[in-house]
Parts: C-alpha cells; structure tokens; sequence
C-alpha cells in the first residue's frame, strides 16, 4: 500500500500483480482514496467483469464504514431507463421537459406579477395598469408555448426529478447513507416515478468514489461526458483496473467502428424521400460503397459457402499485399462522378442538415420516436473508410451473417483497430494517476508497451497462502498441438491423465480445454469410465446454473472451454473444487484479425516474433494462469493444479524449442512448476492428498 500511495502520489501509473484472493482491491483502493483525500481527487475503479462489480460494492462499503467517503456505482442508462428509450431519444426527451418546467415557472412568476400589478393599478397607479397590459400579452405567448410543448414528448419521471425537490433531496439522502447498487437505485425511483439514472448523474459530482464499467473510462466519448459528470478534469482522477489484462482488448473493442449493409440501404432510403441539391451526389457515392460491399462478399464465397453463413457475424477476406483491399478496389471501380471526395462532403452535410431536422421533430411532438440519421453515420464511416484505411494499426474488415428472421445474407465493413494504446495511451497520460490489477499482468514491459504506459512502478506478489498446501505439475503428456488432436495415440495418452486425476480427487475436478469441442470429446470419453458426474460446459448452457449443479456435487467434473466464462472471475472456493486441469496449451484461434494484430504490433514495436509472443504467447499464458487461479482460494484450501501437456515442462524446453512456453509464466510460477511423467500423477496426487487426511477412506487404489 505504501508504495501504491507514493506513486499516485508522484502521479505515476502502477501495475500490479497479485495472486486470486489476495486482498488486491482493497490494497489499492485504500491508498488510492487516501492520495484523493489529501489533494481532492476522485477515484474511478473499474472491471468488465460482472462478478467483480459485486466484489467492488462490497469492498466500497466496508470502506465507508470506516471512512466517510461518498461513494457511488455507475451503470450505463440503457440498463437503468424507466421508459425504454435510446440516448438521442433521451437527450430530446430531456431538452423538452426541461423546457416545459421552466416555461411553467416563467408563467408562475409572470401570474403573480400580474396580480401585484392590478392591485397597484386599483390602487390608482396608472404606470401599474399599462406594466400589466404588457404582462398580459407575456402570459397569453408563455401559454401557448405550453399547449405547444405539452403536446410535445416528455418525460414523466425526468419531470418529477425537475419539480419534486422534496423527493430528490430525499434520494440523495438515501443514496449516501449507504453504498446502492444500479438495481437498488432502479427500484428506488421506479417506486416514486423519477429518473435514476438522472439523479446519478447529478449525484456524481465531487464524490470521492465511483464504481463503474471499463467504457466509462475507455470510449472517448463517454469519458468526455463521464468527467464532465463528474465535475472534475482528467488531471483531478485517479483511475484503478480491475482484471487488468483485459484492458487490451476492451480498448481494441472501442476503438473499432464498423457499418452495416442495413446503415447503408436506410440512408439510401432516406435520400429517396430527401428534397434537397445534394440528394444525387449523396446517394451516388453511398450507393457506389454499398454495391461495392455486397459484391466484395458475394464474390468471396466458395462453392455452398452462402448456404452455409449463420446467424454470428463471419469475416471475409478482403486484405492484399501492397495494394488496398478488395472493397475499395471495388469501390473505386464502381464509383463514377465528380468526385468521391466532393460526393462525401455534400452527403455529411446533408446528413447533418437532416439530423437537425429529426431532433427538432422530436422535440416538437411530430415524431414518436427520435429517428437516428443514417446518411450521416454512412457518409461519416465510408469518410473514415478512405482516408484512414490504411494508417497503422487499422486492419479493413468485411464480415457477413444471416438475418434469422428473413433468411437473408447481409455484410458490415468495419475498420479493426489493431494497437490498444490508441485509447488507452491518452487517458493514462491525461489521468492523474493509474493503478492496474490482475492476478496475471506479467510480463509488466509487455503491459507497459501495447497500453502506452509510461513511468511505471511496478510489483509483483505471489499466492501468499502456504505452499504445502498446493501442487502445481506440468505432466509431460504429448504436446496436444492442433495436428496432434485426432492423433488417437494422443487422445488415449490425454485420457487417462486426465481419468487418474479424477481419480484421485477427493472431491470436484475442473478442467479446461482449448475450446468446446475439444471439452466434448474428453467428456464423452471419461463418462464411459468414470464412476464421477461428468458436467459439460457447452455454448449456450447458462454458466451459473451449471456452476451451482457442478459445486453442489461430491465427485464431479466439469469439461469447459478455457475461452469461456468459467476460466476468469468465478471463484471455486472451499470444495466446490480442489483439482484444476489445463489440458493442452490452449491458443486461440487465429483468423486474419489476430494476424492483423500480430503483424501491427511487429511493426510498432519493432520485432519479427514481438507480434507472436505479445498478441498470443502471452494473453495465452496469462488465461491459463487465470484458470490455475480458479481453486486453492485461501489460508485452509488444499488443492492440484495441473498443466497436461510438456511444452509447459522445463526439462522438455530444449527439446521443443520455441514450442515451449515454460519460460514465458513468472519466474515464481515455474519455480512451483513440478515436472511430472503421466504415469506418476495418480501416485504423486494421492500421496499428496493423502498427506493432508483429504480422503474419507482409503484412498482409491492408484
């Protein structure tokens, strides 16, 4: 904690790594509230992980009962929205009944005027009677503006926060008194008709702790808006990640923009109805960049390769060497005119000329709904389109899926950001200070290289809970390359590591592989022969209700993906399980968006294997370690962690090379790594797990 506080203290970033339950949120919150206190800041602590949320309220309130800081959980309006409405829906909303409330006070005032007036003028005042006569024709326009704007869309809860200050003084009241969650707050105003999410707002300003998701912080947009809510300059924050590793591809997310073929044929709709000079030019260039897209796609499919597109987007591939990719080739050929550049320019104008007009509608009452303009979010991405597609670090996408509805094929291009730091690096510089946590954040000049960090103090602390108490074995079964998997020699090898480690588990087993379907067959094969329930994580199976089932169990299994929501953020505490297996060292899947990214970041950070090592050697690793993380909880667990394939062993290192990933886990972390011949491992688990009296009998006969 002393070292946190004196780097946020100096205004420097932090990254810090700590082993699952170790104390890490409240070992940085606690110093960072403090540096807030002495130099009035506010601290943002933030996860994209819904499990932690909780944690995070929790840890708040602990805090605040020690301390008097206020302290609130922000969440995102669509989630939080009495009536349902989008954010342009809401701002005209919001705009109108702010223009009626006031309109009401005017005419209360000008009322009253008009009364004091005619009491001055039946007093004898003659200027009193012609102030009046003024006042008058004042009040018959302020009334007309009110039939004219109650016929407009409100919102009935907005209003109530404007003229209920008696009930708003009470909600703030009682959103202080305690930490309240998005859902407490929710209730609490859709019992009395007011608008949370709008008093959060205002009740942001100044506290000294807020709880939120990574977009407040990351999408540019929002954080404009976020600080603003805040009343504080960037320079006045002290931002805090949770689960930090996953800063990368969050800031990867919301740097992306793409446009569907949809956005296209709407604004080419709307230019149909459009009376306007710039009609033709706007629909020419947009017509042009969406037959384009349409024959970019149809022209990738391979013979029964559009019968077969589901219902998930699909990338196809579009890049050349040297040259553009194929949708603007294509669209340069289909284009003709004046000029693309001139066609867009008229079509942005036009867009923003009928943008206006739709908020205007809305606000007067003509339209129900505030209708979103589509030639101007088509003209603002195919501008993006052709003046940044071929900057560093943006990767041009084409992806198609079908409309489980019509049965039709459609596309979307999207503009791929490939370099993380594009995001992040602005805010960590514009911030006062940062602090990022995670269980698995090494190697830190990794970190610091594809966020942009700079000046950092970093630390590290290892699982502090007693070592006898845990084993952590690389079992030398055969390297379960992608090649090797149908290998049958390798499945029957895998197996029966596997069958014995079940085994000899006194109690649940979890074991992750590199994706669901080789989870599947493992769970097939061990089901014919092990007497433990064997549970299936599959796509679509709702994870907590299989999590309850599966801890709930004596001597149970359960087969998941690696690259599913059990690997990260939920917790097996206690016996909900004391063996875990990572079988095989499980690399994505590297379609040409993570070739994208491995390419971009061997040109930015100079390298011909950085792009490998950062964009999969790593995140693959820290997952894994993630994984690891998922047992062994505190002080009294006892537990296995097993790693099933020898390119994690050290004594195999020098016979695969640069297969072997033992070296890029912490040097604390291989230390711990036991190499082990699979044929041992039934022996070297019941002995452990005997040494420590975790069989209710005998154990089981190795």
């Amino acid at each position: 904690m002393d070292r946190i506080y004196n780097s946020l203290v100096r205004g420097q970033n932090v990254l810090f790594e700590g082993a699952c339950g170790t104390g890490k949120t409240l070992s940085a919150l606690v110093p960072a509230l403090e540096v807030a206190r002495e130099q009035d800041k506010t601290v943002v602590i933030t996860t994209n992980v819904h499990q932690q949320m909780r944690q995070f309220v929790a840890e708040a309130r602990a805090i605040t009962r020690e301390e008097s800081i206020r302290a609130v959980v922000f969440k995102g309006k669509s989630s939080m929205c009495h009536i349902d409405v989008g954010y342009e829906e809401c701002q005209a909303l919001r705009d109108n009944t702010r223009a009626l409330v006031e309109a009401e006070s005017d005419h209360a005032q000008l009322e009253q005027r008009q009364r004091d007036l005619l009491a001055e003028s039946q007093a004898g005042s003659e200027s009193a009677a012609d102030a009046r006569a003024a006042v008058m024709d004042e009040l018959e326009n302020l009334e007309e503006q009110i039939d004219d704007l109650e016929e407009a869309n409100v919102c009935d809860h907005y209003r109530n926060n404007l003229l209920d200050t008696e009930a708003t003084d009470e909600f703030f009241g009682w959103l202080f008194e305690d930490v309240r969650t998005p859902d407490e707050i929710y209730e609490y105003a859709d019992q009395r008709e007011l608008c949370g999410y709008e008093l959060l707002k205002e009740g942001l300003e100044g506290v000294d702790l807020v709880v939120c998701n990574y977009h407040h912080l990351l999408d540019p947009m929002i954080r404009e808006q976020f600080f603003r809510w805040l009343g504080r300059d960037p320079d006045d924050v002290i931002a805090v990640f949770d689960e930090a590793h996953n800063v990368e591809d969050a800031a990867r997310d919301h740097a992306s923009r793409e446009c569907s073929e949809r956005t296209f044929d709407s604004a080419l709709d709307e230019l149909a109805e459009t009376e306007d000079p710039r009609t033709d030019d706007a629909a020419n260039v947009l017509e042009a960049f969406r037959d384009a897209l349409v024959e970019t796609y149809e022209d990738s499919f391979g013979f029964g390769q559009r019968e077969s597109v589901g219902d998930n987007w699909e990338d196809v591939p579009i890049s050349n060497e040297n040259r553009r990719d194929d949708l603007t080739l294509a669209f340069l050929q289909a284009y003709s005119g004046q000029g693309i550049e001139g066609d867009l320019e008229a079509a942005r104008k036009l867009g923003q000329h009928l943008d206006e007009k739709y908020e205007e509608a809305y606000r007067e009452g003509e339209t129900a709904t505030r209708t979103e303009c589509q030639t101007l979010e088509a003209a603002a991405f195919v501008a993006a389109w052709m003046d940044e597609g071929t900057d560093q670090g943006l990767y041009p996408v084409v992806s198609v899926r079908r409309d489980a509805g019509t049965d039709e094929v459609y596309g979307q291009a999207e503009l791929y950001s490939c370099l993380p730091r594009h995001v992040t690096g602005q805010l960590f510089e514009a911030v006062s200070g940062t602090v990022l946590m995670s269980a698995t954040i090494q190697p830190f000049e990794v970190t610091e290289n594809v966020l942009g960090l700079e000046e950092c103090v970093t630390m590290a602390y290892g699982l502090q809970f007693p070592e006898d108490r845990r084993r952590t074995y690389a079992v030398e079964t055969p390297a379960l390359f992608a090649s090797a998997r149908d290998d049958p020699d390798v499945q029957a090898a895998v197996e029966e590591a596997i069958y014995d480690a079940v085994r000899m588990t006194p109690g649940n087993t979890l074991a992750f592989f590199p994706n669901y379907g080789e989870a599947a067959r493992y769970a097939e094969r061990l089901e014919s022969r092990t007497d433990a329930t064997v549970y299936l994580d599959e796509p679509g199976v709702g994870a907590e209700e299989l999590r309850q089932q599966f801890v709930a169990d004596e001597h149970a299994v359960c087969c998941t993906s690696l690259w599913g929501t059990l690997a990260e953020g939920v917790s097996f505490d206690g016996d909900d399980a004391h063996t875990v297996l990572v079988v095989g060292v499980p690399y994505p899947h590297l379609d040409d968006r993570a070739e994208a990214v491995q390419e971009a970041y061997d040109v930015a950070f100079e390298g011909t294997d950085t792009g490998w090592r950062y964009a999969v050697e790593i995140p693959t690793v820290r997952k894994t370690r993630q994984a690891l993380g998922r047992v062994i909880r505190s002080p009294e667990d006892v537990g296995v962690r097993a790693l099933l394939d020898r390119r994690y062993s050290r004594r195999a290192k020098s016979d695969l090379g640069t297969y072997s990933v033992n070296g890029t886990f912490p040097h604390e972390e291989r230390e711990e790594l036991l190499d082990l011949d699979p044929e041992k491992l039934k022996f070297a688990m019941m002995n452990f797990y005997g040494d420590h009296d975790r069989y209710a009998g005998e154990p089981p006969a190795p």
